[in-house]
């Protein structure tokens, strides 16, 4: 724990206004939090901490590498890490994660550890498929976004013409019996 104790900020008794803190770290972090996504990497940080009366804002900025292992050879490679994020914490009655960005804190906390959203930040900064540098195609680097293949409708709730009766088409009498009652 001598590690994490680190990315303690004390706030108890911070002035309302900007405080600057810079963090770096490497192996020991990751082998003390209780993970098994990322075991080796190296990383600075620079934290903005804006404090108000109401709130504290964080701006983490991110930059390092993570050793991780390749999906498809097995293989460790380096991935660059650089992540730019915020968190806001609200001063409350109670704990509480209300989004991915604000939570509300209790207004007598002393003391902050920034050490789980770092983690968190550069955990949502790798990317989903694992896959050595020199293994990569340019398949592998397309976003989702950019993605134009054609989708297979399934469902739709829209009426398709080829459904409705067509002059060829015999009409089940027991409608046509209902739409005379109905006058047409």
């Amino acid at each position: 724990m001598k590690e994490l104790s680190k990315y303690n900020i004390d706030i108890y008794g911070l002035e309302d206004k900007q405080y600057d803190y810079d963090m770096e770290s490497g192996d020991a972090f990751f082998e003390e939090l209780d993970q098994d996504l990322i075991e080796h990497g190296h990383f600075k940080t620079h934290v903005v901490l804006s404090k108000s009366a109401t709130m504290i804002q964080l701006h983490f900025h991110t930059e390092g590498a993570v050793t991780l292992i390749c999906d498809r050879s097995l293989e460790p490679f380096e991935e660059p890490i650089d992540s730019d994020e915020r968190i806001i914490l609200k001063f409350g009655d109670h704990n509480e994660e209300l989004t991915e960005e604000i939570e509300i804190i209790n207004r007598n906390t002393n003391r902050i550890n920034v050490a789980r959203y770092l983690f968190d930040f550069i955990a949502l900064s790798l990317p989903t498929k694992k896959i050595h540098p020199s293994l990569r195609t340019d398949e592998d680097e397309l976003d989702p976004e950019d993605d134009e293949t054609e989708a297979t409708l399934v469902y739709s709730s829209a009426k398709n013409e080829e459904e409705e009766p067509g002059e060829d088409q015999k009409i089940d009498p027991r409608w046509e019996a209902l739409k005379k009652l109905k006058g047409e």
